[in-house]
């Protein structure tokens, strides 16, 4: 089951850029809090917790118990804004959770076995092609994250979302053929096989016409049929 973490908020009794302005201005945080078919409500929280909360990791796969002067709301945060400038949180909205409800959620994707690889010990690199994993399932069975293991692949090969086990309710909104991971080969590594190829076509053709190694020489021609042998030994007496 999903942890729940607690988040206190206080109402907004106005809402506009003037009422946000002055909310920052004390330190807090505007948002709201909307959906499960009830009208939504404006809040604001601490400033220093909703940075630290986001700074934390997860924060929008995170499911919190907001506590709104005494009523619990369960929600988890679907957005934030920051400041372009400098980057602190502006506005945060949340979205009400019914029992049971099913949602989607981007979970991040966690590379495992990479040092491992066959394809990285040969001097290829590690290339994480989907950060994270689009998912539905239910708000009480949020993954933290999805693993990924690489440990079987070489050069030039990819993970996919197919080869990927998600974890049970879980379903991926995106292909099953989604490349996840690739092992980019090392620079020269297209020509070193090229030519390793080359070098053993050219050792594989044989030279046409040359005789085998270690074979006989031809034998001396016989002397034709009926030739009469030399006479030995000088001419003979009379």
């Amino acid at each position: 089951m999903a942890t729940v973490k607690e988040l206190k908020a206080t109402t907004r009794s106005s809402s506009g850029k003037g009422a946000a302005r002055a909310v920052r201005r004390a330190g807090r945080v505007p948002g709201v809090i909307y959906g499960n078919n009830q009208p939504p409500v404006t809040i604001s929280v601490d400033d220093a917790e909703l940075r630290q909360r986001i700074l934390a990791g997860r924060f929008l796969t995170t499911i919190y118990d907001i506590d709104l002067e005494g009523k619990k709301h369960r929600v988890i945060p679907r957005d934030f804004h920051l400041d372009p400038v400098r980057d602190f949180p502006i506005h945060v909205d949340f979205m009400r959770l019914g029992e049971g409800a099913t949602i989607r959620v981007s979970v991040p994707l966690h590379i495992q076995n990479a040092e491992s690889a066959p394809g990285v010990k040969r001097g290829g690199t590690v290339n994480i092609v989907t950060h994270t994993l689009d998912l539905e399932c239910s708000v009480d069975n949020i993954p933290q994250f999805i693993e990924a293991d690489v440990g079987s692949l070489e050069i030039s090969h990819s993970l996919h979302l197919s080869d990927v086990k998600l974890p049970t309710g879980v379903k991926s909104l995106s292909r099953e053929d989604a490349t996840l991971v690739t092992i980019v080969p090392p620079s020269g590594y297209a020509e070193e096989q090229k030519a390793a190829a080359t070098a053993a076509a050219g050792g594989a053709a044989a030279a046409p016409g040359a005789p085998a190694a270690g074979a006989a020489a031809a034998p001396a021609a016989a002397p034709a049929a009926g030739a009469k042998a030399p006479a030995g030994g000088g001419d003979k007496k009379k």
